[in-house]
C-alpha cells in the first residue's frame, strides 16, 4: 500500500519514530504540504491508497481527483479538514484519532485558566525588569488576583476532555456546570443549557466540535449574557468563537479576560483582531502537542490503518 502523511512536521518533528506506519506499507512523509501552488496536494496524493492528514485540507474536488485513494486517516479528533460526504459517497473511509490529547488539553485548559487568575508570567515578567528590586513594599501586584474556590465553571461539551477539566476544577473548589448536545453531563457536573450556563458562570470553557451549528457559537448576543466579570477560554476549535465580536467586549469592559490556545486561522493574519485585544492571553494551538500525546496520536494512527487493512476498520467518521 503506498502511503502518503501530507503534514508530519506538527505531529512529528523529529522526536518520534514513523517506524508504526512504515511498516504497513510504502511510506512517503511530507512536513507540510503548501495549497500554493493549488495543485501540490494532488500531485504528493496521486497513485496513494491511504492519505494521513493532520491540518492539510482534502475537499471534494481533491478526494475526486484521487482514484486510488481508499483511505484517510486524519492526525487529529476533529476531522473537518476533510470532505467527509465527498468521501463516503466515493466509499473512502475516513478516521480520526479521539481521545489521545485529553489530558495534556486539559492541563491546559487549566493552566490557562491560572494564568488569566493568577498572572503568573506577568509577575516574574515584571520581577525580572527590576519593579520588585524598585519597590517600596515588600510586595506588589499589577492586577487583581483571582481565587478561583467558590466559583463556577461553566462547561460547553462534556466529552472526555471537558469531563477531566471538570476533575481538576472539582479539586481547585469551584463548581461546574455542563451542557451537552445530549443532555447527558458527568455526575458531578449540573446539567444547564447553553443560555443559562453562559449567564451563570464566572469562567466558561469550550470543549465541543466544531460543526456548521456550533460555528460561532459564541458570538455578540450570546457574549452579552456573560457577567463583565467573567473569563472565557477556548482550547477546542477557533471558529466556534466570532473573534471580532470577542475583541469588542474585551476592549468595552463587557469581558474580564479570555484565553485561546486556537484560532479562526493559523497561523493568524497581523489584523486578528484578538491579537489586539486586552487581557487576552493567545497560544500557538499546543494543548495537544506534549510528547505523550504525540506518541499517542502517531500509534493510534497506525492503529487505525492497520485495521482498516485487516478488514476492520475502527475510529471511522465516513
Amino acid at each position: 500500500m503506498k502511503i502518503v502523511v501530507l503534514d508530519g512536521y506538527a505531529l512529528n518533528p523529529g522526536d518520534l519514530s514513523w517506524a508504526p506506519i512504515q511498516a504497513l506499507g510504502q511510506l512517503t512523509v511530507h512536513e507540510r504540504t503548501p495549497l500554493d501552488p493549488p495543485n501540490t496536494v494532488i500531485e504528493r496524493s496521486t497513485g496513494a491508497a491511504a492519505l494521513l492528514t493532520n491540518k492539510t485540507v482534502l475537499n471534494a474536488t481533491t478526494i475526486a481527483a484521487l482514484p486510488d485513494l481508499r483511505y484517510i486517516g486524519v492526525l487529529a479528533t476533529g476531522y473537518n479538514v476533510v470532505d467527509v460526504s465527498a468521501a463516503k459517497a466515493r466509499g473512502i473511509v475516513v478516521t480520526n484519532v479521539p481521545a489521545y490529547s485529553t489530558d495534556s488539553v486539559a492541563q491546559w485548559t487549566i493552566a490557562l485558566l491560572l494564568e488569566l487568575a493568577s498572572q503568573v508570567g506577568r509577575h516574574n515578567a515584571a520581577v525580572q525588569q527590576g519593579q520588585w528590586t524598585r519597590s517600596a513594599d515588600f510586595c506588589f501586584w499589577q492586577t487583581p488576583l483571582l481565587e478561583l474556590s467558590g466559583l463556577t465553571l461553566g462547561l460547553v461539551g462534556v466529552g472526555s476532555i471537558g469531563s477531566q477539566v471538570a476533575r481538576i476544577a472539582s479539586a481547585l473548589g469551584m463548581t461546574v456546570i455542563g451542557h451537552s448536545r445530549s443532555g447527558r453531563v458527568p455526575q458531578d457536573v449540573r446539567a444547564a443549557s447553553l443560555e443559562d450556563l453562559l449567564r451563570q458562570a464566572d469562567v466558561v470553557s469550550l470543549h465541543c466540535p466544531l460543526t456548521p451549528e456550533t460555528h460561532h457559537l459564541i458570538n455578540a448576543p450570546r457574549l452579552a449574557l456573560m457577567k463583565p466579570t467573567a473569563l472565557l477560554i477556548n482550547t477546542a476549535r477557533g471558529d466556534l468563537v466570532d473573534e471580532a465580536a470577542l475583541a469588542e467586549a474585551l476592549s468595552a469592559g463587557r469581558l474580564a479576560g479570555a484565553a485561546v490556545d486556537v484560532l479562526s486561522q493559523e497561523p493568524p493574519p497581523a489584523d486578528n483582531p484578538l491579537l489586539r485585544a486586552p487581557h487576552t492571553i493567545i497560544t500557538p494551538h499546543i494543548a495537544w502537542a506534549s510528547s505523550a500525546a504525540r506518541a499517542r496520536l502517531l500509534h493510534a494512527a497506525a492503529g487505525n490503518l492497520r485495521q482498516f487493512q485487516a478488514g476492520h476498520p475502527v475510529n471511522v467518521v465516513s
